[in-house]
């Protein structure tokens, strides 16, 4: 029998003890014993409630229970999440999380904490929600040198980016919907900003480049600029615009971005739509693997979780090691990252905009008194360089 305490009744959490119990037989033969969740930690109590006897409020409880061997970190945030977790790993407890703040913000330190008393700190559901990736980098992925990694890794901002393309509405409008659905927080600054996407980005470039990368390191650009009129020109270009957190390789420099860029149909990312979240990274012998599916919500994000549960049961009192190590990686600037640049700006002639920026490629205007177009490729320093002479209305990177 293995004991798991569950920090925290919210959604994630009531989701981790759902899927436990309704998936006990499947977890049983799978692991080779019962899995049971001994206790649940929150503040409140939930009277009616069908586990309510598990619930506790000290929890010193469960940390000096020595039956616990598992603990589920669903709390959120890096106060007490952060204190609760370091003591269950320096306890040997294995901690699982989806906590993606705690983990970009602490995470070399807890995987080190974990290896020291021999027990582990996983968070495949802090990526993705129930999209495997996690393990693919630590496992299926090891004999390769990751190369690049770019995903669409927030589904409130691919919720908001697929209605604006498909029917013609405005950001502000969108974003009212999606609150009202429960898509977007009332306060959606963490999505919409791109910050909950670097978190993100910032935890799998670490997995799989080695080194840790800091998110606040990360340049980061939200999509609350995108107006419907960035759409409209994309019907010519036979493109999309996509929310991507990306970090690459180039000669021995490592580059890593959020914002929002241009996706033509070629690219594997262009079909991923709604709230979906889609992860492709690219191996040098590999190539191109991509993973798709659900990238938050109840139930996958809590299946990621007790997956990860049975990877604690299945190896226990062993460390798994994973590709992260605590030193520091060394982003270049984004200055010098080289892209295509679609750009708009106030009605200027032809001839100007190509002496500014050489042979572009103009587009039909869709709007009285501008003018749009694709520079070639150029780095960023270069391109504000130029579009300095201009007056510029927006700009949107180019992928591929």
């Amino acid at each position: 029998m293995a004991k798991v305490a569950v920090l925290g009744y919210g959604t994630v959490g009531s989701g981790i003890v759902e899927v436990i119990n309704t998936n006990q037989e499947l977890i049983a033969k799978r692991v080779g014993c019962p899995v049971e969740v001994k206790y649940i930690l929150d503040l409140r109590d939930f009277p009616g409630d069908p586990y309510e006897n598990l619930v506790v409020h000290d929890v010193d409880v469960i940390m000096n229970d020595p039956e616990v061997e598992i603990v589920c970190e669903a709390m959120g945030g890096t106060g007490a999440a952060y204190a609760f977790t370091k003591a269950a790993l320096s306890k040997g407890k294995s901690v699982c999380t989806s906590n993606k703040a705690l983990v970009a913000e602490y995470g070399t330190e807890l995987i080190e904490l974990a290896k020291a008393n021999k027990c582990n700190y996983l968070f495949e559901a802090s990526c993705g929600g129930g999209i495997p990736i996690i393990r693919p980098l630590r496992t299926s992925l090891s004999p390769e040198k990751i190369v690049a990694i770019k995903g669409i890794l927030n589904g409130t901002t691919n919720y908001i980016l697929t209605r604006m393309e498909q029917e013609g509405a405005d950001f502000d409008s969108v974003l009212k919907d999606a609150q009202a659905l429960g898509y977007a927080e009332a306060n959606p600054e963490a999505d919409v900003e791109g910050h909950d996407a670097c978190r993100k980005i910032a935890i799998l470039s670490s997995l799989g480049f080695g080194k840790t990368v800091y998110y606040k390191d990360v340049y980061t650009e939200g999509i609350t600029k995108i107006a419907m009129e960035d759409f409209a020109y994309m019907k010519q270009l036979k493109a999309t615009i996509k929310l991507l957190g990306m970090s690459r390789e180039v000669d021995g420099e490592y580059f890593a971005m959020v914002a929002p860029f241009v996706l033509t149909r070629e690219n594997p990312l262009y079909n991923v739509d709604d709230v979906m979240n889609a992860i492709l990274v690219t191996g040098n012998t590999l190539g191109d693997t991509m993973y798709y599916g659900a990238g938050a919500g109840k139930l996958p994000t809590a299946s990621a979780v007790v997956s990860d549960v049975l990877e604690c049961v299945l190896h226990k009192g062993i460390h798994l090691s994973s590709n992260w190590a605590p030193e520091k990686l060394a982003l270049a600037d984004a200055a010098l990252a080289e892209w295509k640049f679609f750009v708009r700006v106030p009605k200027a002639d032809e001839a100007k905009i190509q002496q500014t920026f050489g042979e572009v490629k103009m587009l039909e205007s869709v709007k009285d008194g501008e003018a749009a177009f694709v520079t070639p490729v150029m780095s960023e320093k270069v391109y504000k360089e130029k579009a300095a002479s201009l007056d510029v209305i927006s700009m949107i990177r180019m992928e591929g």
